[in-house]
């Protein structure tokens, strides 16, 4: 192992002076820290970042908390986060909470005994209005950045979100413009708010067009490919007769739709269907799905904008970013 001693006799120098060009001291000169810097690389020194988190009372290092990477929405705001984390000369510590409350305290406490400078948390919704760990972050006074929306247990914390109202209300618009007047909704899961929100902004477009919503159209359906097929198979026993699907996520979206698919109707000239996510699969599924385009990547740059922020004491504000439909071939006028 390569010591500050050993670069410091190879360059003739004091173990001092090395430390201040490793430093980036103001008081040595420029062409020392040339001679001392290109030594260290030769010699392949590397610096205990452990030992210089002890004295700087910093670890250069984030945790980030999601649900699980196979859920591809996570992908690009991911990526987002851990590059502009390399560029401020942090690295990121990922875990996973598998949307389960007692794992998501587990590996945030694991993160907090790592020294993490600071947390990016995709919350575990419940509908309970407190959550011991979510106290305990208050208490220690982590930076703490909620990648989603707030709930009652974490309402106090700094977040980046989606215009979920919004952009749902503009999926449904898009199905009403195109003649659509009995819409079935594919909701999410009870406890999220981006759920509640997705399902206020369907109904909002439904009034607005004077078209009362019907609870025998609004099918419960989580958020992943089976729980789409099951919320599917539902619509189907139940005969609604609804000539168009707009679903709480792409997952959902494709489930259904291969349901709907594989019973011989045809999308869209028998029933459109629209998602909500803009994952990568949407795009080259079976038939090209109509959806909103989530700002993933601005989401994980905001987040980092927010979290530098508190990392110099100050108070972010919270960020709601807009998303925009992406037509497709998924939808289409009603049969007819």
């Amino acid at each position: 192992m390569i010591r500050l001693k050993d670069i410091a006799q190879r360059a003739g120098v004091s173990i001092m002076t090395v430390s201040k060009v490793l430093r980036d001291a103001p008081d040595i000169s420029p062409a020392t820290k040339a001679r001392v810097r290109q030594l260290a690389e030769q010699m392949g020194y590397m610096p205990d970042s452990v030992a210089q988190g002890l004295r700087n009372r910093t670890t250069k290092l984030f945790g980030l908390v999601i649900s699980a990477t196979t859920n591809p929405i996570w992908a690009r705001v991911v990526m987002a986060i851990e590059e502009k984390a390399y560029e401020l000369g942090y690295d990121v510590i990922l875990a996973h909470s598998l949307n389960k409350p007692e794992r998501e305290e587990q590996v945030i406490r694991r993160l907090l005994s790592r020294r993490v400078d600071g947390l990016f948390i995709n919350p575990v919704y419940r509908l309970d209005p407190t959550a011991a760990i979510y106290d305990e972050l208050l208490r220690r006074e982590t930076p703490t950045v909620l990648l989603g929306h707030r709930a009652p247990f974490c309402e106090r914390f700094v977040n980046v979100e989606t215009d979920d109202i919004a952009a749902s209300y503009a999926a449904t618009k898009h199905l009403l413009d195109l003649g659509h007047k009995r819409i079935a909704f594919f909701s999410g899961a009870p406890a999220a708010p981006s759920s509640h929100e997705r399902l206020d902004g369907y109904r909002r477009a439904l009034r607005e067009a004077s078209i009362e919503p019907e609870d025998s159209l609004i099918f419960n359906a989580g958020s992943t490919t089976d729980e789409g097929e099951a919320a599917a198979l539902q619509m189907l026993s139940e005969a609604p007769k609804a000539t168009a699907v707009q679903t709480a996520n792409d997952l959902v979206a494709i489930g259904a739709a291969t349901v709907f698919l594989n019973q011989g109707i045809r999308i869209p000239q028998d029933l459109s269907i629209v998602g909500f996510g803009n994952v990568l699969v949407s795009e080259y599924f079976r038939v090209p799905l109509t959806t909103i385009r989530q700002p993933k990547l601005r989401l994980g740059i905001a987040a980092i904008e927010s979290m530098a922020r508190l990392l110099r004491g100050e108070r972010p504000e919270n960020k709601r970013l807009r998303a925009e439909i992406v037509i497709r071939q998924s939808s289409g006028p009603p049969p007819g």
